[in-house]
């Protein structure tokens, strides 16, 4: 059988072996439900999440309440729809206006988008520029700001705290919210520097198992109800449904936001993957080189820049499920398609795309590989 070339790291890295040996003996050896007990093997685990927690609020520069595990970043933007539109929490989003922009996920923009169909708020653009970069001028007035940190597209780092502190100075409430997805992998998160609202990304793009994400809040305390209920997230209830008055008191954060039972295996398996990626971060000449290489080719049309964290192109003629079909079956995996980012498409005015994105398991060798391969296939 052929080598595979893995070059599609910004939909889900590959795990390395500390990621999987540290999920492994907790499978083997401490497994236990957190939060759901008191014999010596369960406060092991609720330890260990702690410890977990308190990894990530140090990976991003948060406090441990401010950290909430989630399902992935798509579970935690649509989350933070239901909660900032919590009528206890104010008037909730009715005639609201939501800045979105182009370069977002679809999982960032399409829960306003519903709320905008079904009048229950206003949707207006932030700028970008002639490089599809989020301009901080001329921004409009917005009560919620949807940031992509970096776009799974373009893969350029956009200036979350200038754009922050822009949409502040338009309305000092704002609320902000920031996907991190693809900014996680290639940069450091300081969220004190940022001053978003909220933060999300998910665990699988650092290496760490699937079904696992990090939602940041950073007023926990702010937003009064929970947006899922069950097991572990209420202390207290008082009144009966027969008085028709039943009272509910949550437990404090993050816990009131982590309804059920937790994804265990995958939080232990969290802070080797922050420790082995903050240490090897994928390296970005290699991106450099295919640019170098191929941007040349009259058959291939690069919509990235050189310096850009990821390698987009498209082939004039060819439909990219084809393309992306011929050289998967050369052994070379790389995503095709719009990237869940339809928007960045209809601007660029293209049906899709082929992105090549690199991992720290990634070698000269490999898009070296794989350059033959594109070159082949669009000959």
């Amino acid at each position: 059988m052929n080598k595979i070339i893995y070059l599609d790291a910004a939909a889900s890295a590959l795990k390395h072996e500390s990621v999987i040996r540290a999920e492994v003996d907790f499978l083997q050896n401490g497994y236990a439900n957190a939060g759901r007990g008191i014999c010596a093997r369960a406060a092991a685990v609720d330890d260990m999440i702690a410890r977990a927690r308190g990894d990530v609020a140090r990976f991003i520069n948060a406090r441990p309440d401010q950290i909430v595990f989630t399902s992935g970043t798509t579970d935690g933007m649509n989350r933070i729809v239901h909660i900032i539109n919590d009528r206890a929490c104010g008037a909730g989003m009715k005639n609201k206006t939501v800045m979105v922009s182009d370069l977002d996920h679809h999982s960032a923009r399409l829960p306003f988008e519903l709320l905008y169909d079904s009048d229950m708020c206003k949707i207006v653009l932030c700028p970008m520029d002639e490089k599809y970069n989020l301009m901080c001028s001329d921004l409009p007035r917005a009560d919620v700001f949807v940031i992509t940190a970096m776009s799974n597209v373009m893969g350029a780092p956009q200036d979350v705290a200038g754009l922050v502190a822009a949409a502040r100075k338009k309305n000092p409430d704002v609320i902000t919210v920031v996907d991190a997805a693809q900014y996680v992998v290639h940069n450091e998160i300081d969220v004190q520097k940022w001053d978003c609202d909220f933060m999300c990304f998910s665990a699988h793009k650092i290496g760490a198992d699937t079904g696992l994400g990090i939602m940041y809040i950073k007023n926990p305390e702010r937003w009064v109800s929970p947006d899922k209920f069950g097991g572990g997230m209420i202390s207290k209830i008082t009144g009966s449904a027969a008085e028709h008055q039943v009272l509910f008191q949550w437990e404090n954060a993050p816990a009131k936001f982590e309804a059920g039972t937790l994804p265990l295996t995958q939080i232990i398996g969290l802070p080797a993957a922050i420790d082995y990626w903050s240490a090897n971060r994928p390296d970005l000449d290699l991106i450099k080189y295919l640019y170098d290489r191929l941007s040349g080719n009259p058959r291939i049309k690069v919509i990235t820049s050189r310096d850009s964290a990821l390698f987009t192109f498209y082939v004039p003629g060819m439909h990219m499920l084809d393309f992306g079909a011929l050289v998967g079956a050369r052994g070379l995996c790389l995503r095709v398609g719009n990237m869940c980012a339809s928007w960045i498409h209809k601007v660029l005015d293209v049906g899709g795309t082929a992105r090549v994105s690199v991992g720290p398991w990634n070698t000269i060798d490999d898009v070296q590989q794989a350059a033959d391969i594109i070159e082949t296939v669009v000959r």
